[in-house]
């Protein structure tokens, strides 16, 4: 690891070990629940504002694009300022964001979620080098922890956004600004971090210049995170409507879209805990990459009692490629520094296929009128998926 810290084993300054893990659970919890909150009220916002489908669409859209946008970057404003005052700098910009999105305007709805998107997209690219550089021993854990922490406040951010939208006068502005609580929260337990940065960055700098962008492995962990990102969207955004043109009802097609979520949680904290313990990660890559294949095909055969099941596996799946691309932005480099500009490689490229990949299956759908032939384009996206899993799953290092 160089000189970087070696905090894995927890020997020296235990109640910094102990902030730092609480920081990064917190920092965590804010990088899916601003974003996932709005889905269940966009008729509430939609009603509203009078404003266009398309348009309230959008909402949802904009921030992956915002992530797209600034991942790349991340990593170079962080080598300049240092991880820890990047990510201080974006609690703020998401606090700033989520108030500026209660405001209850068209523009200030925009121009927040927006905001959000640029805060959120800095903390998944620098949160895997943070584990890299302060828990080099305890890789697994520490992504297994943030991983379920995430996906688990997404899925809040699901599930109690209409309840809190109804409660007296609190409204869609109030059930989004109440995330504004936790970021605020997550700022105060974060500021501690700022102590130990100057001789951190100080070590950083004297690493040696890394090429990712020319890197074949690179890309392959690229690609991988991409496919990831294209069919987890496309599933969350068109699941229900595959699922009652196979003839579920529309309730029972929303449960069944709970029911993969509720799946992918465990799976993020179980598979970098295993992963860590494995030289080699290419069982537990084509393993997914045939899970997704069988799901999806299980979708396109229709089989309605067979349907939970299906559902089920693609959870498995996604939870497991997630969290298998995370764990790889670790595994594949040698520091902090490398690690953070991997993930925001991976990640620009991955949250652009995600803005595009239900506007594709959707397109499709439309032109076919039916949901046979998107289906299909998803299982060959999932056997590209599983080839370069095999490549960005063997024992190596992007820059090695």
């Amino acid at each position: 690891m160089g000189n970087e810290r070696t905090a894995g084993s927890f020997d020296i300054n235990t109640k910094k070990s102990w902030l730092l893990i609480i920081g990064v659970i917190l920092v965590s919890t804010n990088l899916r629940g601003p974003f996932t909150s709005v889905g269940a009220l966009i008729p509430f916002i939609r009603n509203d504002l009078d404003i266009s489908n398309a348009l309230a669409g959008s909402i949802t859209t904009l921030p992956l694009l915002a992530f797209a946008l600034i991942s790349p970057f991340a990593p170079k404003i962080a080598n300049r300022i240092g991880m820890e005052w990047t990510i201080t700098l974006s609690l703020i910009l998401l606090i700033i964001g989520i108030v500026i999105r209660s405001f209850g305007e068209i523009v200030f709805l925009f121009t927040g979620t927006f905001f959000i998107g640029l805060a959120i997209a800095i903390g998944n690219v620098l949160i895997p080098g943070i584990i890299k550089m302060n828990f080099p021993l305890k890789i697994g854990l520490m992504t297994g922890m943030y991983a379920i922490f995430m996906n688990l406040f997404g899925a809040l951010g699901s599930g109690i956004s209409v309840p809190l939208a109804s409660i007296g006068n609190f409204g869609w502005q109030g059930a989004l600004g109440v995330w504004s609580i936790l970021a605020v929260i997550s700022l105060l337990i974060w500021l501690p971090q700022l102590t130990s940065q100057r001789n951190q960055q100080a070590s950083v700098d004297t690493e040696k210049k890394s090429s990712l962008w020319r890197s074949p492995l690179a890309w392959k962990i690229t690609i991988f995170m991409g496919i990831q990102s294209l069919i987890f969207y496309t599933l969350i955004t068109w699941l229900p409507d595959i699922l009652y043109a196979n003839g579920l009802n529309s309730s029972t097609a929303g449960w069944m879209l709970f029911l993969m979520q509720f799946s992918i949680i465990p799976f993020t904290f179980i598979i970098p805990v295993i992963a860590e313990k494995m030289k080699s990660q290419v069982v537990l890559s084509v393993t997914t990459g045939f899970l997704f294949i069988i799901g999806l095909t299980g979708l396109l055969q229709g089989n309605l009692t067979l349907t939970p099941i299906y559902v089920i596996l693609l959870g498995i799946a996604g939870g497991s490629a997630f969290s298998l691309s995370m764990m790889f932005f670790t595994l594949r480099t040698r520091n902090g520094k490398e690690a953070a500009e991997l993930s925001g490689m991976a990640q620009s490229f991955g949250y652009l296929l995600a803005a595009v990949g239900p506007v594709l299956v959707g397109a499709l759908q439309d032109l076919t009128n039916g949901w046979t032939i998107p289906l299909s384009l998803l299982i060959l996206i999932s056997v590209i998926f599983l080839i370069v899993g095999m490549s960005s799953g063997k024992e190596r290092q992007v820059t090695g």
